[in-house]
């Protein structure tokens, strides 16, 4: 009887988690999409505990309607974003290895798994996808180490620079690692950051191709050549091309 019971309860853990799974990698386009935003003092700065105590859902509105015009473009009809911003937390989530390999990678993404369920709390409700925005006081931090999201998990931990003249360009990344968590893949070369061509180009038909005017969003730069790239500015600089809508399932 008790090894029916053990195997029952298996059974049961399976199948929660293959409805997550599915959850996971089918996203509902026609229900409203919650993305949760928790903001972290990654560097334990007063100026950077300034920067977070007065931040507004306004601040994220450019990143709204992006993903509302660009969901009606290519569904026929808008996708509705509510953006939140959550609980203020205190623990930066784990950080990828500046070394990867694939056996640091999973154990990574079960430490950081292990993090946001550790971090979840009932108020939060049942988001569609949560981020963690660690956020640098841009004065003593210059440069930010790569930002990374899950998928399975709808996940993300986002590194943002602590400063009003930073916020489009925050909006960039920030955009960039939530398309992630609902299935886009990075168009950009893991080595050298340079966008791929042609799927990591924004108009990959453009004559003379050189220099490009927008950025693929999952492209992450703006091509000027073969070998040299610049980060857009803000999202109007940025498009999202077809490849990127059919992997997050705005295309069928």
């Amino acid at each position: 009887m008790w090894k029916n019971i053990r195997v029952a309860c298996l059974l049961v853990v399976l199948l929660i988690v293959a409805v997550n799974a599915y959850r996971d990698q089918n996203q509902n386009w026609n229900q409203p999409i919650n993305i949760l935003l928790h903001p972290i003092n990654a560097d334990g700065l007063a100026s950077t505990q300034q920067y977070i105590q007065q931040l507004q859902s306004a601040d994220f509105a450019d990143v709204k309607q992006y993903l509302e015009e660009n969901s009606r473009q290519y569904r026929g009809q808008s996708s509705y974003f509510m953006i939140q911003i959550g609980r203020e937390l205190h623990t930066v989530p784990p950080r990828m290895s500046e070394q990867p390999s694939i056996l640091k990678n999973i154990l990574w993404s079960l430490k950081f798994r292990y993090y946001a369920w550790k971090q979840h709390q009932s108020i939060d409700g049942s988001p569609s996808l949560t981020l963690y925005l660690n956020y640098y006081d841009p004065k003593q931090t210059r440069e930010l180490k790569h930002s990374t999201a899950l998928e399975r998990g709808r996940i993300g931990s986002v590194n943002l620079f602590a400063s009003q003249k930073q916020v489009e360009q925050n909006n960039v990344v920030l955009v960039h690692e939530l398309l992630h968590g609902f299935g886009a893949t990075d168009k950009y070369n893991l080595n050298t950051g340079e966008p791929i061509f042609p799927i990591g180009y924004a108009q990959a038909d453009k004559q003379p191709l050189y220099p490009q005017t927008e950025a693929e969003i999952m492209g992450g730069r703006i091509p000027l050549s073969a070998q040299k790239s610049k980060m857009p500015q803000n999202l109007e600089q940025t498009v999202i091309s077809v490849i990127t809508a059919q992997e997050v399932g705005w295309i069928k």
